[in-house]
């Protein structure tokens, strides 16, 4: 099964339905197979006392509350109508976080595959028991979280009969620093819960994803933006085009280089077998008529005549012709 690719347009659109648009056809040409949006009502969210993050405060210098900064970024429900049915056109898959229940019936009303949990709602107990009883499968982000808090909110989400959940591994920093990546959590979590698991990846390189493939993700998402040098609180730990294409083929080249598992030669490996392995030959002249004896065997290249593990079945037998020394001994001589 191949590795999901999100790409994730979050609200880099800057509450602009044309750059939407323009994200999803980045993410189409990139090779994506599925872009991601936030959906919400900023009122449903964030209070007017609530400050902005860390991370937005460093990433958008203006002064503004976290309310103020996020009404900016609010996309109608309608142009989410309009960009599932653009992205149904381009042949990728539309996917949205809903951040309250209203968004959430809207999401539901557009029948999207699943609901993606951001890692802001993990504790956020009637919400999670609501998108449960929606019966969706569900990928619950895990950034902030200790892996009781994870168990917790998949037992509240399993509580409503709703057994269909993936968790995505998190940090929640835009961007994060590679030590704090911790990608073995990913692992811990799929252990301990036996449920697919994926990387929500907010590094500025490549190698989180391909560690991730390697370790078994089933899914990776990854922030896009048009331009790193927009304004907004995500567009810095962004991957522009040209990166996140290349994004795109380290993740496909991981998974080849991975293979089936099944260990045999390739076939360009049996071509060159017959080269460089080792075959039975004469360690020295042999008249025809000689009883072959283990001094007179060698083992050298090349190696498309006797296995070196039949000498056994070699030695004894009488030799039909004269051979020099190095030459191949085949069955047919014996």
């Amino acid at each position: 099964m191949s590795v999901l690719i999100i790409a994730e347009a979050g609200v880099n659109h800057n509450g602009d339905f044309n750059l939407a648009k323009k994200l999803i056809d980045m993410a189409k040409e990139c090779g994506a197979d599925a872009i991601k949006f936030q959906t919400f009502k900023a009122y449903e969210s964030t209070g007017v006392f609530a400050e902005k993050a860390q991370y937005q405060k460093e990433n958008v210098e203006i002064q503004e509350s976290q309310l103020e900064m996020i009404e900016k970024l609010e996309l109608p429900f309608e142009d989410f109508k309009r960009l599932k049915e653009y992205c149904n056109e381009k042949g990728i898959i539309f996917v949205s976080t809903p951040d309250g229940l209203e968004s959430l019936d809207f999401l539901i009303s557009l029948c999207i595959p699943f609901i993606k949990i951001g890692s802001t709602e993990v504790s956020n107990i009637e919400f999670l028991k609501a998108i449960g009883k929606t019966g969706k499968e569900v990928v619950l982000s895990t950034g902030m979280s200790t892996l009781g808090e994870v168990e917790k909110a998949i037992d509240v989400i399993n509580s409503t009969g709703n057994q269909n959940i993936k968790i995505m591994h998190c940090t929640t920093d835009y961007p994060t620093a590679v030590e704090d990546v911790n990608l073995k959590a990913m692992v811990t979590m799929r252990e301990a819960f036996k449920v697919p698991v994926g990387l929500s990846d907010h590094t500025m390189g490549n190698e989180a994803a391909i560690a991730a493939v390697a370790l078994g993700a089933e899914f990776i998402e990854k922030h896009i933006t048009l331009d790193r040098n927009m304004e907004g609180p995500d567009h810095k730990a962004s991957m522009p085009k040209k990166e996140f294409k290349a994004y795109v083929k380290a993740i496909r080249d991981t998974e080849i280089l991975l293979g089936d598992g099944i260990k045999k030669p390739t076939k360009r490996e049996k071509m060159i077998m017959q080269n460089v392995r080792r075959s039975i030959v004469a360690a020295m002249d042999i008249e025809e008529g000689t009883i072959l004896s283990r001094e007179l065997l060698s083992y050298k290249r090349p190696g498309y005549g006797i296995d070196p593990e039949m000498g056994e079945y070699v030695i004894g037998r009488k030799i039909k012709r004269s051979v020099v020394k190095d030459e191949l001994i085949l069955w047919q001589d014996i």
